[in-house]
């Protein structure tokens, strides 16, 4: 039976913690006696907590993220309730600000802020030799990164075979994007490369293929960011999948040789553009230059193999819907493979609570903190445009409806979609349980109802997604005669196939 648990609920079963990992490489003589616990949110809190009372342990240490907050708070909650006794300690980045108001935090006997790496561990030691430190919150120092001890060896067989393996050369950010956690850092700085690479070929000596980076400025250091694209190209094989996340307008020729030569398939970027209004820019401190940006995608998209994955954010201080419509505009005309669109979310600590009287943001008072309406952005409009997030990503990301996505382009791509959106809500009341063979229908009967697509180009680019999609059951505007062009009789036959719950590719995020 373990003294010390580390826990954590993860989104999915395929996510694991780098964080709890972090933990337990650093408890020295405390590890023998402390085991890893992850658990997923979908599982019911009083199931877990019987599963960790099961083991007895003196000290549970939770990890607290804004994905969540309120199944941990439960757990918690119901653990001081069957056995008090047990010290619950907690970290992470949703407990590490504006702690004062969280009942989780009230119910819990430490709260360790910041970088816990070395910390928890000192904790650990106080309170098993009855030296229980008095004060409940505990803020922890920043220390030099080659005074850890490596995480990786604590992924295990199972993670390395099931679950998305998260890896760090840095952390921090020297940006001061104010809708960010990273606003707080003062800078960035990196892990001694040699050891890390020697860590990162100990996995791939064990089977890992899939390495995602979760450092916010992967291209920040360019020599750094040189060797291990040389260290993974040494290495390339047909299973091989990197995610990096990279500063959109900086990509100097060192890193682009060494692009060019991953084959399609393996490398992923995460580009964070945001916004490309230059007045928001300066209202958030962001700094971009937009020119550079859309010179870097282009030469990405038209000369390497890359998956581009771009953000967007609506409703930053200063963005009417004219001018995220015009962003959003101008980023798809760059054709990155995605566009993820986020609604802004006003994360604990996060510097963008400045502009709360000024915009007046009213955000959800319950994860994930979402904006809810501003001086310009209403409620209603906010709720459309969330609905317009979630089916571009089930019909402009997925990549099902490649044939079919051209069809949604005219001079206004974002107004024209925007309809569509619109369109399918008023059908189906629902954004999401869209089975596949009926997301295929709707967007049939949308681009000819809502966008006037002729009906023989919406039924050949859909026929040709169809066939490409592996999906088994027939859509029924195929196992149907071609309906009339008059759209109005089209609209005059709904469809109603039965619902079912969409099966979504890995989402490699576990990072607000």
């Amino acid at each position: 039976m373990p003294t010390i648990i580390l826990s954590t609920l993860n989104a999915r079963y395929f996510h694991s913690s780098l964080g709890l990992r972090y933990l337990f490489a650093n408890l020295g003589e405390l590890q023998t006696s402390a085991a890893i616990r992850e658990f997923i949110i979908t599982q019911r809190p009083l199931d877990i907590a019987e599963l960790l009372l099961a083991e007895q342990p003196r000290l549970i240490g939770f990890g607290v993220y804004i994905w969540n907050a309120e199944q941990t708070a439960q757990v918690v909650a119901l653990i001081k309730q069957v056995r008090p006794e047990i010290l619950i300690v907690l970290g992470g980045p949703e407990v590490s600000h504006e702690w004062e108001d969280q009942p989780i935090v009230w119910l819990a006997d430490y709260l360790i802020t910041g970088q816990a790496d070395l910390a928890f561990a000192q904790l650990c030691r106080q309170c098993l030799n009855g030296n229980s430190p008095a004060e409940k919150v505990i803020a922890a120092e920043r220390l030099p990164l080659e005074s850890l001890a490596s995480p990786y060896p604590f992924y295990h067989e199972e993670d390395i075979a099931h679950r998305l393996i998260y890896v760090e050369a840095s952390r921090g950010c020297p940006f001061r994007c104010e809708f960010c956690l990273s606003a707080l850092d003062k800078t960035a700085w990196p892990f001694p490369l040699d050891p890390f690479l020697n860590e990162m070929d100990q996995l791939y000596q064990r089977g890992v293929r899939h390495f995602k980076f979760v450092d916010r400025t992967f291209n920040l250091n360019r020599e750094i960011g040189v060797r291990i694209l040389e260290f993974f190209l040494e290495r390339l094989d047909e299973r091989l999948f990197l995610h990096f996340e990279l500063i959109p307008d900086y990509l100097p020729e060192s890193l682009k040789t060494r692009i060019v030569q991953f084959p399609l398939g393996t490398l992923q970027f995460e580009i964070g553009v945001q916004t490309f209004n230059p007045a928001v820019q300066v209202l958030i401190s962001r700094t971009q230059d937009n020119r550079k940006t859309e010179e870097n995608l282009i030469w990405l998209r038209q000369n390497t193999h890359t998956h581009l994955h771009a953000d967007l954010i609506v409703g930053l201080p200063g963005e009417t819907l004219d001018s995220f419509a015009a962003g959003f505009n101008r980023l798809a005309a760059l054709d990155p493979h995605e566009i993820q669109v986020g609604i802004l979310k006003r994360l604990r600590g996060a510097p963008i609570a400045r502009h709360s009287v000024a915009f007046d943001l009213r955000f959800n008072p319950y994860p994930p903190y979402n904006l809810l309406c501003s001086s310009l952005l209403d409620f209603a409009t906010l709720r459309r445009l969330d609905r317009f997030a979630r089916y571009w990503d089930l019909i402009g990301n997925s990549g099902r409806f490649h044939h079919a996505r051209p069809l949604l382009i005219g001079h206004d791509l974002f107004g024209r979609f925007m309809t569509l959106s619109d369109w399918l809500f008023v059908a189906t009341g629902q954004t999401h349980q869209l089975a596949l063979d009926r997301l295929f229908d709707l967007l049939y009967r949308g681009l000819i109802e809502a966008l006037a697509v002729g009906e023989l180009a919406a039924r050949e680019a859909l026929t040709a997604d169809f066939h490409q999609s592996g999906l088994k059951s027939r859509p029924a505007f195929l196992r149907s005669e071609p309906i009339a062009l008059q759209v109005n009789k089209a609209a005059k036959h709904p469809v109603h196939p039965a619902r079912q719950t969409r099966h979504h590719p890995p989402d490699a995020s576990n990072r607000i």
